[in-house]
């Protein structure tokens, strides 16, 4: 039977919803999604969902000292990028790999890209700057495989990961053959974007511990 939509609870329309996308991620599992599919399936999704090689992996929620770092950061860069070709994009821009014939999609926390040729609709392929904060649920992932697959982006020169528990930053970087860094008090060089980024700008107002 046909249902007006104006007729549905709001309620009912999101269970419905979260059904469809649910299903969606089912049907990944079994039958490999295509990018195309992938793509539109994740425009305007309530939820958004990581995509290797046809299978989606759905994200998790953030802490809110991983919103404020993340937006401490994006804060602190936006208005660097003024008269310059970079644009920068905080956990809603999708990085593409392509890695030994595998189609990937992550959502770094913060992208920085500075190709003006780069400027898909929902994802980019060239960025210089990429930044995650770890969580407890993800920093295995963010060091190991995201930090593996990252470095085969040509155009990445860094690579950040952020502790929301305590004032540190790791920081990989192409010049030093991505070997690592720790930061903890002062600044961070991005080579990137030619400025330095002060860990008190990072960690404003965050609730460390």
């Amino acid at each position: 039977m046909y249902k007006d939509s104006a007729t549905v609870p709001a309620e009912t329309q999101r269970h419905e919803e979260k059904e469809e996308m649910t299903a969606m991620t089912n049907l990944a599992r079994h039958l490999k999604l295509t990018v195309d599919d992938y793509l539109t399936a994740e425009d305007g999704a309530d939820s958004r969902h990581e995509y290797i090689d046809g299978e989606l992996y759905a994200m998790t929620g953030a802490s809110d000292r991983h919103g404020l770092i993340t937006l401490n950061i994006a804060s602190a860069l936006r208005p660097l990028l003024r008269g310059t070709p970079c644009q920068l994009f905080a956990n809603d821009m999708k990085v593409r790999l392509h890695i030994q014939n595998q189609d990937i999609f992550y959502y770094p926390d913060l992208l920085l890209s500075c190709d003006q040729n780069d400027r898909a609709t929902y994802y980019r392929t060239h960025p210089c700057l990429l930044v995650e904060v770890l969580s407890g649920s993800t920093a295995r992932i963010d060091r190991r495989e995201k930090f593996w697959a990252y470095q085969t982006i040509p155009s990445l020169q860094e690579y950040l990961l952020i502790s929301q528990t305590a004032r540190e930053v790791e920081v990989y970087r192409r010049a030093r053959d991505w070997a690592q860094e720790i930061v903890t008090e002062g600044s961070i060089r991005l080579d990137c974007l030619d400025v330095e980024l002060g860990l008190e700008a990072i960690y404003e107002d965050v609730p460390l511990g």
